[in-house]
Protein backbone atom coordinates (compact mmCIF):
# COMPACT_ATOMS: atom_id res chain seq x y z
CA UNK A 1 0.00 0.00 0.00
CA UNK A 2 0.84 3.47 -0.68
CA UNK A 3 1.28 5.44 2.16
CA UNK A 4 1.82 9.65 2.14
CA UNK A 5 2.25 12.86 4.59
CA UNK A 6 1.63 15.49 2.81
CA UNK A 7 3.91 18.67 4.39
CA UNK A 8 2.36 21.85 5.61
CA UNK A 9 2.60 23.43 2.24
CA UNK A 10 1.31 20.55 0.25
CA UNK A 11 -1.38 20.61 2.66
CA UNK A 12 -2.81 24.14 2.44
CA UNK A 13 -2.09 23.71 -1.74
CA UNK A 14 -4.76 20.65 -1.95
CA UNK A 15 -7.16 22.82 0.45
CA UNK A 16 -6.58 25.76 -1.73
CA UNK A 17 -7.42 23.73 -5.10
CA UNK A 18 -10.56 21.86 -2.99
CA UNK A 19 -11.93 24.97 -2.02
CA UNK A 20 -12.29 26.20 -5.75
CA UNK A 21 -13.24 23.12 -6.73
CA UNK A 22 -15.90 22.79 -4.60
CA UNK A 23 -16.59 26.48 -5.38
CA UNK A 24 -17.11 25.76 -8.96
CA UNK A 25 -19.21 22.49 -8.49
CA UNK A 26 -21.58 24.87 -6.27
CA UNK A 27 -21.82 27.41 -8.85
CA UNK A 28 -23.11 24.42 -11.45
CA UNK A 29 -25.36 22.40 -9.40
CA UNK A 30 -28.38 24.63 -7.78
CA UNK A 31 -28.95 21.81 -4.94
CA UNK A 32 -25.45 23.01 -3.40
CA UNK A 33 -26.63 27.10 -3.98
CA UNK A 34 -30.16 26.56 -2.59
CA UNK A 35 -29.28 24.85 1.08
CA UNK A 36 -25.88 26.84 1.42
CA UNK A 37 -23.79 24.19 1.31
CA UNK A 38 -20.28 25.44 2.38
CA UNK A 39 -17.60 25.06 -0.86
CA UNK A 40 -14.91 23.74 1.49
CA UNK A 41 -17.57 21.12 2.69
CA UNK A 42 -18.15 20.18 -0.71
CA UNK A 43 -14.21 19.71 -1.94
CA UNK A 44 -13.24 18.31 1.05
CA UNK A 45 -16.00 15.31 1.50
CA UNK A 46 -15.28 14.51 -2.42
CA UNK A 47 -11.48 14.20 -0.97
CA UNK A 48 -12.75 12.47 1.79
CA UNK A 49 -14.60 9.91 -0.44
CA UNK A 50 -11.35 9.36 -2.51
CA UNK A 51 -9.13 8.37 0.51
CA UNK A 52 -11.90 6.08 1.86
CA UNK A 53 -11.46 4.64 -1.42
CA UNK A 54 -8.05 4.53 -1.39
CA UNK A 55 -8.15 2.43 2.11
CA UNK A 56 -11.11 0.32 1.13
CA UNK A 57 -9.54 -1.11 -1.67
CA UNK A 58 -5.78 -0.86 0.10
CA UNK A 59 -4.31 1.09 -2.52
CA UNK A 60 -2.86 4.36 -0.82
CA UNK A 61 -3.34 6.42 2.68
CA UNK A 62 -2.58 9.88 2.77
CA UNK A 63 -1.94 12.02 6.04
CA UNK A 64 -1.95 15.46 6.56
CA UNK A 65 0.06 17.93 8.28
CA UNK A 66 -2.38 19.91 10.75
CA UNK A 67 -0.63 22.59 12.69
CA UNK A 68 -1.69 25.47 10.33
CA UNK A 69 -4.99 23.49 10.40
CA UNK A 70 -5.26 24.47 13.78
CA UNK A 71 -4.18 27.57 13.37
CA UNK A 72 -6.59 28.84 11.32
CA UNK A 73 -9.16 27.07 13.59
CA UNK A 74 -7.86 29.12 16.33
CA UNK A 75 -7.95 32.52 14.18
CA UNK A 76 -11.45 31.97 12.78
CA UNK A 77 -12.70 31.45 16.26
CA UNK A 78 -10.86 34.78 17.52
CA UNK A 79 -12.69 36.88 14.93
CA UNK A 80 -15.71 35.45 16.41
CA UNK A 81 -14.73 36.93 19.62
CA UNK A 82 -14.62 40.49 18.27
CA UNK A 83 -18.09 40.13 17.44
CA UNK A 84 -19.24 39.46 20.69
CA UNK A 85 -20.43 43.18 21.61
CA UNK A 86 -22.35 43.39 24.43
CA UNK A 87 -23.16 47.64 23.34
CA UNK A 88 -24.24 46.28 20.64
CA UNK A 89 -26.60 43.54 22.18
CA UNK A 90 -28.07 46.45 24.33
CA UNK A 91 -28.60 48.74 21.56
CA UNK A 92 -30.15 45.44 19.56
CA UNK A 93 -33.18 45.96 22.59
CA UNK A 94 -34.77 43.35 24.83
CA UNK A 95 -35.80 40.88 21.54
CA UNK A 96 -32.13 40.55 21.04
CA UNK A 97 -31.57 39.25 24.39
CA UNK A 98 -35.05 37.30 24.09
CA UNK A 99 -34.15 35.58 21.48
CA UNK A 100 -30.31 34.74 22.51
CA UNK A 101 -31.82 33.45 25.32
CA UNK A 102 -33.75 31.11 23.07
CA UNK A 103 -31.35 29.91 21.27
CA UNK A 104 -29.52 29.03 24.25
CA UNK A 105 -32.10 26.83 25.96
CA UNK A 106 -32.29 25.13 22.31
CA UNK A 107 -28.42 24.45 22.72
CA UNK A 108 -28.71 22.87 25.77
CA UNK A 109 -31.47 20.71 24.98
CA UNK A 110 -30.12 19.40 21.68
CA UNK A 111 -26.72 18.20 23.73
CA UNK A 112 -29.08 16.62 26.12
CA UNK A 113 -31.56 14.47 23.25
CA UNK A 114 -28.00 13.84 21.81
CA UNK A 115 -26.38 12.35 24.85
CA UNK A 116 -29.87 10.64 25.83
CA UNK A 117 -29.67 9.28 22.72
CA UNK A 118 -26.29 7.75 22.35
CA UNK A 119 -26.69 6.39 25.67
CA UNK A 120 -29.59 4.12 24.39
CA UNK A 121 -28.00 3.29 21.62
CA UNK A 122 -25.15 2.52 23.48
CA UNK A 123 -22.48 4.92 22.44
CA UNK A 124 -20.19 7.39 24.00
CA UNK A 125 -22.52 10.32 25.38
CA UNK A 126 -19.80 12.43 23.68
CA UNK A 127 -21.40 11.21 20.22
CA UNK A 128 -24.54 12.10 20.98
CA UNK A 129 -22.95 15.99 21.34
CA UNK A 130 -21.06 15.32 18.15
CA UNK A 131 -24.40 15.20 16.55
CA UNK A 132 -25.95 17.61 19.26
CA UNK A 133 -25.43 21.65 19.57
CA UNK A 134 -21.89 21.12 17.42
CA UNK A 135 -23.14 20.45 14.42
CA UNK A 136 -26.73 21.53 14.47
CA UNK A 137 -26.66 25.15 15.67
CA UNK A 138 -22.44 25.51 15.21
CA UNK A 139 -22.66 24.37 11.83
CA UNK A 140 -19.90 22.90 9.82
CA UNK A 141 -17.31 25.82 11.41
CA UNK A 142 -17.88 23.90 15.05
CA UNK A 143 -17.97 20.77 14.10
CA UNK A 144 -14.61 21.14 12.76
CA UNK A 145 -13.53 22.62 15.81
CA UNK A 146 -14.91 20.68 18.33
CA UNK A 147 -15.10 17.31 16.44
CA UNK A 148 -10.97 16.35 17.12
CA UNK A 149 -11.75 17.66 21.16
CA UNK A 150 -14.37 15.16 21.20
CA UNK A 151 -12.41 12.30 19.76
CA UNK A 152 -9.14 13.34 21.65
CA UNK A 153 -11.43 12.75 24.77
CA UNK A 154 -12.51 9.59 23.40
CA UNK A 155 -15.18 9.59 21.15
CA UNK A 156 -13.54 8.16 18.40
CA UNK A 157 -15.39 8.94 15.11
CA UNK A 158 -16.92 12.24 16.32
CA UNK A 159 -15.37 14.39 13.59
CA UNK A 160 -17.22 12.45 10.98
CA UNK A 161 -20.21 12.37 13.18
CA UNK A 162 -20.36 16.26 13.24
CA UNK A 163 -19.90 16.93 9.83
CA UNK A 164 -21.95 14.96 8.01
CA UNK A 165 -24.39 15.76 11.18
CA UNK A 166 -24.13 19.26 10.09
CA UNK A 167 -24.60 18.83 6.20
CA UNK A 168 -27.87 17.02 7.47
CA UNK A 169 -28.79 19.91 9.52
CA UNK A 170 -27.89 22.27 6.66
CA UNK A 171 -31.09 20.78 4.46
CA UNK A 172 -33.53 19.95 7.22
CA UNK A 173 -33.75 23.34 8.34
CA UNK A 174 -34.56 24.69 4.93
CA UNK A 175 -37.18 21.84 4.94
CA UNK A 176 -39.16 21.97 8.20
CA UNK A 177 -38.76 26.52 8.49
CA UNK A 178 -41.61 27.15 6.07
CA UNK A 179 -43.98 24.28 6.97
CA UNK A 180 -43.29 25.26 10.81
CA UNK A 181 -44.59 29.17 10.10
CA UNK A 182 -47.27 28.44 7.89
CA UNK A 183 -48.65 26.04 10.47
CA UNK A 184 -48.37 28.89 13.19
CA UNK A 185 -50.54 31.16 10.87
CA UNK A 186 -53.35 29.12 10.07
CA UNK A 187 -53.83 28.24 13.74
CA UNK A 188 -53.65 31.65 15.30
CA UNK A 189 -54.91 33.08 12.17
CA UNK A 190 -52.29 35.48 11.94
CA UNK A 191 -52.05 37.88 9.26
CA UNK A 192 -48.54 39.24 7.82
CA UNK A 193 -47.42 43.10 7.63
CA UNK A 194 -48.14 44.61 4.53
CA UNK A 195 -45.49 46.69 2.55
CA UNK A 196 -47.05 50.39 3.27
CA UNK A 197 -46.36 50.04 7.34
CA UNK A 198 -42.76 49.98 6.83
CA UNK A 199 -42.27 52.66 3.77
CA UNK A 200 -41.07 55.08 7.20
CA UNK A 201 -40.09 53.05 9.74
CA UNK A 202 -36.07 52.59 9.26
CA UNK A 203 -35.03 52.55 13.00
CA UNK A 204 -34.79 48.56 13.07
CA UNK A 205 -32.19 48.94 9.70
CA UNK A 206 -29.17 46.51 10.37
CA UNK A 207 -27.24 48.17 7.76
CA UNK A 208 -23.52 48.97 8.98
CA UNK A 209 -21.23 51.03 6.97
CA UNK A 210 -17.95 48.85 6.47
CA UNK A 211 -14.93 50.26 6.22
CA UNK A 212 -12.28 49.25 3.11
CA UNK A 213 -10.22 46.71 3.14
CA UNK A 214 -6.78 48.47 2.73
CA UNK A 215 -3.17 47.14 3.58
CA UNK A 216 -3.34 49.62 6.89
CA UNK A 217 -6.74 47.76 8.11
CA UNK A 218 -5.53 44.08 7.09
CA UNK A 219 -2.46 45.16 9.39
CA UNK A 220 -4.15 46.51 12.35
CA UNK A 221 -6.70 43.25 11.98
CA UNK A 222 -3.91 40.91 12.29
CA UNK A 223 -2.07 42.76 14.73
CA UNK A 224 -5.89 42.21 17.15
CA UNK A 225 -6.21 38.39 16.14
CA UNK A 226 -3.33 37.60 16.79
CA UNK A 227 -2.50 39.05 19.71
CA UNK A 228 -5.62 37.88 20.97
CA UNK A 229 -4.61 34.36 20.23
CA UNK A 230 -1.51 34.86 21.61
CA UNK A 231 -2.59 35.79 25.32
CA UNK A 232 -5.73 33.82 25.13
CA UNK A 233 -3.03 30.90 24.58
CA UNK A 234 -2.18 31.17 27.99
CA UNK A 235 -5.69 30.83 29.89
CA UNK A 236 -6.08 27.12 28.37
CA UNK A 237 -3.45 25.61 31.05
CA UNK A 238 -4.44 27.99 33.71
CA UNK A 239 -8.09 26.18 33.22
CA UNK A 240 -6.60 22.89 32.43
CA UNK A 241 -5.01 22.87 35.96
CA UNK A 242 -8.14 24.03 37.74
CA UNK A 243 -9.77 20.69 36.00
CA UNK A 244 -11.36 22.04 33.41
CA UNK A 245 -10.91 20.93 29.60
CA UNK A 246 -11.36 24.10 27.02
CA UNK A 247 -10.84 23.75 23.58
CA UNK A 248 -7.95 25.46 22.29
CA UNK A 249 -9.99 28.53 20.48
CA UNK A 250 -12.16 29.29 24.09
CA UNK A 251 -9.49 31.59 25.53
CA UNK A 252 -8.49 33.56 22.30
CA UNK A 253 -12.30 33.84 21.81
CA UNK A 254 -12.75 35.44 25.16
CA UNK A 255 -9.76 37.68 25.17
CA UNK A 256 -10.99 38.96 21.48
CA UNK A 257 -14.63 39.64 23.06
CA UNK A 258 -13.24 41.61 26.19
CA UNK A 259 -10.37 43.53 23.62
CA UNK A 260 -14.25 44.60 21.82
CA UNK A 261 -16.56 45.49 24.93
CA UNK A 262 -13.17 47.29 26.21
CA UNK A 263 -12.72 49.06 22.81
CA UNK A 264 -16.59 49.98 22.62
CA UNK A 265 -16.79 51.56 25.99
CA UNK A 266 -13.85 54.05 25.09
CA UNK A 267 -16.32 54.87 21.44
CA UNK A 268 -13.14 53.35 19.80
CA UNK A 269 -13.46 51.47 16.61
CA UNK A 270 -12.01 48.27 15.49
CA UNK A 271 -11.80 47.50 11.53
CA UNK A 272 -14.18 44.89 12.25
CA UNK A 273 -15.42 44.07 8.34
CA UNK A 274 -11.80 43.49 8.05
CA UNK A 275 -11.47 41.43 11.12
CA UNK A 276 -14.79 39.30 9.69
CA UNK A 277 -12.61 38.88 6.22
CA UNK A 278 -9.90 37.47 7.66
CA UNK A 279 -12.21 35.06 9.60
CA UNK A 280 -13.80 34.00 5.95
CA UNK A 281 -10.75 32.69 5.01
CA UNK A 282 -9.62 30.94 7.65
CA UNK A 283 -13.09 29.10 8.21
CA UNK A 284 -12.94 28.11 4.37
CA UNK A 285 -9.08 26.97 4.51
CA UNK A 286 -9.78 25.32 8.02
CA UNK A 287 -13.24 23.60 6.65
CA UNK A 288 -11.21 22.41 3.73
CA UNK A 289 -8.57 20.96 5.67
CA UNK A 290 -10.80 19.23 8.56
CA UNK A 291 -12.79 17.64 5.94
CA UNK A 292 -10.04 16.08 3.28
CA UNK A 293 -8.81 14.21 6.15
CA UNK A 294 -12.06 13.20 7.40
CA UNK A 295 -12.04 9.39 8.77
CA UNK A 296 -15.27 8.46 6.49
CA UNK A 297 -14.94 4.52 7.16
CA UNK A 298 -15.38 5.44 11.25
CA UNK A 299 -19.41 6.04 9.90
CA UNK A 300 -19.93 3.04 9.28
CA UNK A 301 -21.01 0.97 12.34
CA UNK A 302 -22.82 4.39 13.67
CA UNK A 303 -25.17 5.10 10.85
CA UNK A 304 -28.19 3.20 11.70
CA UNK A 305 -28.06 5.51 15.30
CA UNK A 306 -26.76 8.33 13.65
CA UNK A 307 -29.85 8.74 11.83
CA UNK A 308 -32.01 8.19 14.35
CA UNK A 309 -30.80 10.58 16.72
CA UNK A 310 -30.64 13.17 13.61
CA UNK A 311 -34.47 12.22 12.76
CA UNK A 312 -35.31 12.73 16.63
CA UNK A 313 -33.19 16.31 16.64
CA UNK A 314 -35.01 17.61 13.28
CA UNK A 315 -38.27 17.04 15.21
CA UNK A 316 -37.02 18.76 18.39
CA UNK A 317 -36.37 21.48 16.42
CA UNK A 318 -39.36 21.22 14.66
CA UNK A 319 -41.42 21.64 18.23
CA UNK A 320 -39.06 24.24 20.15
CA UNK A 321 -39.77 26.53 17.09
CA UNK A 322 -43.32 26.28 17.75
CA UNK A 323 -44.30 25.99 21.16
CA UNK A 324 -41.39 27.56 22.57
CA UNK A 325 -39.72 30.51 19.74
CA UNK A 326 -42.74 31.20 18.86
CA UNK A 327 -44.56 31.91 22.17
CA UNK A 328 -41.18 33.47 24.03
CA UNK A 329 -40.93 35.47 20.98
CA UNK A 330 -44.48 37.62 21.32
CA UNK A 331 -47.14 34.50 19.37
CA UNK A 332 -47.49 36.84 16.53
CA UNK A 333 -46.78 37.25 12.85
CA UNK A 334 -42.79 38.41 13.70
CA UNK A 335 -42.66 35.63 16.14
CA UNK A 336 -43.87 32.95 13.17
CA UNK A 337 -41.01 34.73 11.10
CA UNK A 338 -38.69 34.29 13.55
CA UNK A 339 -39.65 30.15 14.50
CA UNK A 340 -39.30 30.03 10.51
CA UNK A 341 -35.49 31.20 10.65
CA UNK A 342 -35.10 29.38 14.06
CA UNK A 343 -35.17 26.29 12.23
CA UNK A 344 -32.92 27.41 9.99
CA UNK A 345 -30.12 28.56 11.65
CA UNK A 346 -30.86 26.13 14.46
CA UNK A 347 -30.26 22.73 12.37
CA UNK A 348 -27.99 24.58 10.03
CA UNK A 349 -26.62 28.12 9.22
CA UNK A 350 -27.79 32.11 9.66
CA UNK A 351 -28.08 31.60 5.89
CA UNK A 352 -30.29 28.80 6.05
CA UNK A 353 -32.47 31.13 8.80
CA UNK A 354 -32.39 34.00 6.05
CA UNK A 355 -33.58 32.16 3.21
CA UNK A 356 -36.20 30.80 5.15
CA UNK A 357 -37.49 34.12 6.43
CA UNK A 358 -37.18 35.50 2.71
CA UNK A 359 -38.99 33.00 1.66
CA UNK A 360 -41.87 32.98 4.10
CA UNK A 361 -42.11 36.87 3.90
CA UNK A 362 -42.13 36.75 0.52
CA UNK A 363 -45.29 34.94 0.31
CA UNK A 364 -46.62 36.93 3.55
CA UNK A 365 -45.41 40.28 3.95
CA UNK A 366 -42.15 41.73 5.22
CA UNK A 367 -41.02 41.48 9.09
CA UNK A 368 -38.18 43.64 9.81
CA UNK A 369 -38.03 43.38 13.69
CA UNK A 370 -37.47 39.27 12.43
CA UNK A 371 -34.60 40.46 9.98
CA UNK A 372 -33.12 42.80 12.72
CA UNK A 373 -33.24 40.36 15.38
CA UNK A 374 -32.54 36.51 14.31
CA UNK A 375 -29.22 37.79 11.93
CA UNK A 376 -28.06 39.44 15.47
CA UNK A 377 -28.32 36.54 17.50
CA UNK A 378 -27.35 33.99 14.54
CA UNK A 379 -24.45 35.84 13.22
CA UNK A 380 -22.80 37.65 16.18
CA UNK A 381 -23.93 36.09 19.20
CA UNK A 382 -24.65 32.72 19.23
CA UNK A 383 -21.60 30.69 18.33
CA UNK A 384 -19.89 32.79 21.63
CA UNK A 385 -22.84 31.23 23.81
CA UNK A 386 -22.88 27.42 21.95
CA UNK A 387 -19.24 26.97 22.55
CA UNK A 388 -19.37 27.91 26.16
CA UNK A 389 -22.31 25.21 26.50
CA UNK A 390 -20.59 22.52 24.47
CA UNK A 391 -17.22 22.89 26.92
CA UNK A 392 -19.67 22.87 29.93
CA UNK A 393 -20.96 19.29 28.46
CA UNK A 394 -18.13 17.71 27.25
CA UNK A 395 -16.44 18.48 30.61
CA UNK A 396 -19.52 16.70 32.30
CA UNK A 397 -19.95 13.57 30.44
CA UNK A 398 -15.97 13.49 29.55
CA UNK A 399 -15.01 12.18 32.73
Amino acid sequence: MFEYQFNMAETLAIAVVLLLIGRWIKRKISFFEKFFIPAPVIGGVIFSIFTLFGRSTGTFTLSFEGTLKDLLMIAFFTTIGFLASFKLLKKGGIQVFIFLCVASGLVVIQNIVGVTLAKFFGLNPLLGIAAGSVPLTGGHGTSGAFGPVLEAAGATGAMSVAIASATFGLVAGCMIGGPVAKKLMQRYGLVGHTEEEFLIHEEGSTEVIKEQITEENLFHAIVYIVISMGIGGLLIPLAKKAGVVLPAYIGPMLVAAIIRNVIDSKDSELPLHTISAVGNIALQLFLAMALMSMKLWELAELAGPLVAILLVQTAVMALYAYFITFRVMGKDYDAAVMASGHCGFGMGATPNAMANMESFTTANGPSPTAFFVLPLVGALFIDFTNASLITIFINIFGK
